[in-house]
């Protein structure tokens, strides 16, 4: 069933006040366990379970069956992901969770212009507009106001 805007909306909106509140718990865990990338990895092992358990739910085996013929470049999404929770884990302890928060956003923010504005990795070309640089320059503003 296709989403609305607005219902898609609010579900980024709600994912990502659970990336902010991910923050602290992956990093607390990571006190508890004396190790950040061994919090990553748990954390990771959970959501593993986790998904595995609605793939096959939802989808069914044969979706796991598919991945030996996708292209190499398709799996470093995991790898990406890997990078952001253990930066994360390690960020929000020096910096605090608004300015993790803040840098995350504007690096998604510049890496998404370079992204539309070229069509690259399969999406359509959006314009790069003065308006869409300029939500890019204030969210580097209010990273920087964060660490006033």
């Amino acid at each position: 069933m296709p989403l609305t805007t607005p219902v898609a909306l609010l579900i980024v909106v709600v994912a990502g006040a659970a990336l902010a509140i991910q923050a602290p718990i992956n990093a607390a865990l990571g006190r508890s366990l004396g190790s950040p990338i061994g919090a990553a990895s748990v954390s990771f092992a959970v959501g593993l379970i986790v998904l595995i358990t609605l793939t096959l739910v939802i989808s069914g085996p044969q979706v796991f069956v598919r991945v030996g013929g996708t292209p190499g470049w398709q799996l470093l999404g995991g790898l990406l992901g890997a990078f952001y929770v253990s930066a994360v884990l390690w960020g929000v302890s020096t910096l605090g969770v608004l300015s993790v928060m803040a840098a995350l956003m504007l690096g998604q923010l510049g890496a998404a212009l370079i992204l539309d504005g070229n069509g690259l990795l399969g999406l359509p070309v959006q314009a790069l507009t003065p308006q869409r640089i300029a939500a890019v320059v204030l969210v580097a503003a209010g990273l920087v106001l964060s660490r006033l």
